[in-house]
C-alpha cells in the first residue's frame, strides 16, 4: 500500500514541471527550452493575470509561449525578448515590475505605509504615556481614603 501511494506522489510531482506546456511547443535545444521556460515563468498571461504563461491554458498564453520560443530560435538574448514582449504588450505582461523611475510610486508606497504607521504608532503610544489618567480626588474622597487606609493599617 504505502509502495502505490508512494508511486502515485511520484507521478503527480513528475507531471507538474510539464504545467501548460504543449509537446508542440518545446524547442528541440534542452538549453533553449530551459530559457525559454525561464521567460515564460516571468511573463503575466493577460487573461488569467495571475499566472505566468508558462501556468496558463489560455489560448493568449499559448501564443506568448510560442512567441518566447520563436524570439530565442531567432537568436534574441533573454533582454530582448522581454523588450520584444513588453513593447507589444506594455509592462503589465511583468510578473515582476522594473525598478524605474515610473513603478516607483508601485515599489515605495509599501515601505512608505509601513513607515507612516510606526510613526502613528510610535507618536501614539508616546503622547499616552505622557498623560495622566483620572481626576484628582476631592477633599472628602481623600478624607475618606486616608480613614479607610488607617483603618486598613490597624
Amino acid at each position: 500500500m504505502m509502495r502505490r501511494l508512494a508511486l502515485f506522489i511520484i507521478l503527480i510531482l513528475s507531471a507538474m514541471p510539464a504545467l501548460a506546456v504543449n509537446p508542440d511547443e518545446v524547442m528541440k535545444d534542452p538549453a533553449l527550452e530551459a530559457r525559454a521556460r525561464a521567460l515564460s515563468a516571468q511573463l503575466r498571461c493577460m487573461v488569467c493575470q495571475n499566472q505566468s504563461i508558462d501556468d496558463s491554458n489560455a489560448e493568449l498564453a499559448k501564443d506568448l509561449r510560442v512567441l518566447v520560443r520563436e524570439r530565442i530560435a531567432d537568436g534574441d538574448s533573454d533582454d530582448e525578448v522581454i523588450a520584444y514582449v513588453v513593447s507589444r504588450y506594455g509592462e503589465f505582461v511583468l510578473l515582476k515590475p522594473r525598478f524605474e523611475t515610473k513603478t516607483l510610486l508601485l515599489w515605495g508606497t509599501p515601505a512608505a505605509l509601513l513607515l507612516i504607521g510606526a510613526g502613528v504608532m510610535f507618536f501614539a503610544a508616546r503622547r499616552k504615556r505622557g498623560k495622566v489618567t483620572g481626576t484628582s480626588l476631592s477633599a472628602d474622597e481623600k478624607a475618606r481614603l486616608d480613614a479607610l487606609l488607617k483603618e486598613d493599617v490597624r
